[in-house]
């Protein structure tokens, strides 16, 4: 595999042998080959995304009629769900590709306070092969939690339907829910079929919700959906340029997001030595013989990275001080809290999301869940965004990049160092700001992208800081400052 996932699981043994078992040379080609075909294009991004290319995404789209599917779609109430819903909950599929029977899986919950007047957020989870459903529905933004029992749901209090009507797609194809009923579209998967096939979506998707067409649109996500957002929202501009399908894409925010690999590889050691993982001695080795800008890791490289994994121990690498989940098994008990992330919750989602009753009345097909699905043939990941950030900027839309400051998977540092490297002017100096009385973080505001880091949060925001998450994105969402003194918050 690529290096950029080597080094991101750097920090778990057992994925670190067995990525070093793929070696980076069919892959690595094709990346070498994705970027030179760029490379000599005059004004093209030094990626696989051109205006060219948008166009013939159009052009071939995929769009049917959708009246009829909405009330279908639906959802009377989920099982276990508490009492007291007072908004509307869709979830379905969204047909992509008729011919080979590719299909996305949605769920959708609009605000409970005055819906028609709210904006629309996109969310999806990153992997890449991991479900938006498991992650941002049910663990981070989305307006229920599951309970220890696996069957039953409490409130989230700072959902973000609080402030905008949320939309969550699983994918690609292979992913949660989403299918396809020809089999090597699985073996197809990557990022430039991962924005064709999200926009297809979306296009259809509106038809079958037609008064959103003209509402205000962000697109959110985070980890390797620092990948998947950006070139959405590239694909979205182009193809606004040249069709009549114009989508109102105000913004996006991406949350722990993986940008650029050498910016990032090393902001992960970094990361791990500046908060006491790893020794002076390991890190030392790692400065002076890890060269992130090569496909080859040389042996003494390897040697210490593995002494890097033996010293930082047993911890979630997702959060670095937050407590493990020591069983697997479901227990009765009392509702689960919000001010509190069980580190478990994944074993209740997965037994919650493969219950009968609870696919039959999302509408989803018979399906054995899992939160990530193994897309090992991932065909086309560029080894930076940059280009594609450097776009939107000049595209004037609202850019939020956020960082929980607890992750060593992408920690802040690597946000950071890629932000650094765009050399944007600093329009408002770094500062503290406040959720409720406490400091939520702290915020820079860079020409074109804000900075924000989210203390005391891990790799999903949301699910270990909730309020302060929802302080982000209200902000975010419409154009105010992030508080800079305290007040009573959400």
């Amino acid at each position: 595999m690529k290096k950029v996932f080597l080094y991101s699981c750097l920090f778990n043994l057992s994925l670190f042998v067995l990525l070093l078992s793929y070696s980076n040379a069919s892959q690595a080609d094709k990346l070498d080959e994705f970027i030179l075909s760029r490379s000599s294009k005059k004004n093209a991004l030094t990626l696989s995304w051109e205006e060219e290319d948008a166009l013939k995404t159009h052009s071939s789209a995929y769009v049917a009629p959708q009246e009829g599917l909405r009330q279908g779609d639906k959802i009377v109430a989920l099982p276990g769900q508490p009492y007291g819903v007072n908004f509307d909950q869709y979830s379905g599929y969204v047909t992509v590709d008729p011919n080979a029977g590719r299909a996305l899986f949605y769920y959708f919950v609009e605000s409970p306070y005055s819906p028609s007047t709210k904006p629309l957020i996109l969310w999806v989870n990153g992997g890449p092969g991991c479900s938006s459903l498991g992650y941002g529905a049910f663990e981070e933004l989305g307006p229920f939690r599951i309970n220890s029992d696996g069957k039953t749901l409490y409130h989230n209090k700072y959902a973000w339907n609080q402030v905008a009507n949320v939309l969550f797609l699983e994918s690609p194809a292979g992913v949660g829910f989403s299918y396809s009923n020809t089999s090597s579209d699985y073996d197809h998967s990557g990022d430039k079929s991962t924005a064709k096939d999200a926009y297809v979506f979306l296009i259809n998707w509106l038809e079958r919700f037609p008064e959103y067409k003209t509402r205000d649109f962000y697109i959110t996500g985070e980890s390797y959906a620092g990948h998947y957002v950006p070139q959405l929202a590239y694909t979205i501009l182009v193809n606004n340029k040249f069709s009549h399908q114009n989508i109102n894409l105000k913004g996006i925010a991406i949350g722990n997001a993986w940008i650029d690999d050498v910016t990032s590889l090393k902001g992960i050691f970094d990361y791990a030595w500046t908060h006491a993982l790893i020794s002076d001695q390991t890190h030392e080795l790692i400065e002076k013989y890890c060269d992130f800008t090569s496909e080859k890791v040389s042996a003494i490289c390897e040697k210490a990275a593995t002494r890097a994994i033996i010293e930082k121990g047993n911890i979630d690498s997702y959060n670095i001080y937050a407590p493990l989940c020591h069983y697997s098994s479901l227990k009765n008990g009392s509702t689960g809290s919000v001010y509190d992330f069980d580190p478990c919750s994944d074993y209740y989602g997965e037994a919650y999301l493969n219950r009968p009753e609870v696919q039959q009345a999302i509408h989803a097909k018979p399906t054995k869940w899992t939160h990530c699905s193994d897309l090992i043939n991932w065909n086309d990941s560029p080894a930076t965004i940059l280009p594609v950030i450097k776009y939107l900027i000049d595209s004037n839309i609202g850019l939020w990049i956020y960082s929980g400051d607890t992750d060593t998977v992408v920690p802040v540092t690597s946000s950071r160092y890629s932000i650094n490297t765009l050399k944007l002017p600093i329009q408002v100096p770094w500062r503290p700001w406040y959720s409720g009385n406490e400091v939520g973080g702290y915020v820079v505001k860079y020409k074109g992208v804000t900075f924000v880091t989210v203390r005391g949060a891990g790799h999903l925001v949301p699910s270990w800081q909730p309020a302060r998450a929802l302080t982000l994105i209200f902000s975010f969402l419409y154009g105010s400052q992030l508080p800079a003194l305290p007040w009573k918050g959400f």
